[in-house]
């Protein structure tokens, strides 16, 4: 049994790697809060989700891809997005997404 190293597959050969502007009106400007991207990561965490959520993000994955040729893995989406959430919380505090969904969640 021979062992070779994983080739890559075609999205990843063929995908673009020039940088893509910013959309202002999505992303909260702030601290330069960024997800990590492809890279080797030091820590871990398991995140438990409900299937409607694992198939939210999946699609959202597909729809990355499909919609806007961007082909990344769900851990990417992930980082990207509690980027976006952690940004938002420094630049605007107490008013920030997460404040208010948390509060709400509590509240309730």
């Amino acid at each position: 049994m021979t062992r070779r190293a994983p080739l890559p597959g075609a999205a990843e050969l063929f995908r673009t790697t020039a940088a893509r502007p910013a959309r202002t009106e999505e992303v909260p400007p702030g601290p330069a809060r960024t997800g990590s991207g492809r890279r080797k990561h030091d820590a871990k965490i398991t995140v438990y989700l409900s299937d409607d959520e694992l198939l939210a993000l999946e699609q959202a994955r597909l729809a990355l891809r499909a919609e806007h040729g961007i082909a990344v893995d769900r851990g990417r989406v992930v980082r990207e997005a509690v980027a976006v959430v952690l940004a938002d919380l420094d630049r605007r505090g107490a008013d920030s997404v997460l404040v208010q969904r948390l509060g709400e969640e509590s509240a309730g």
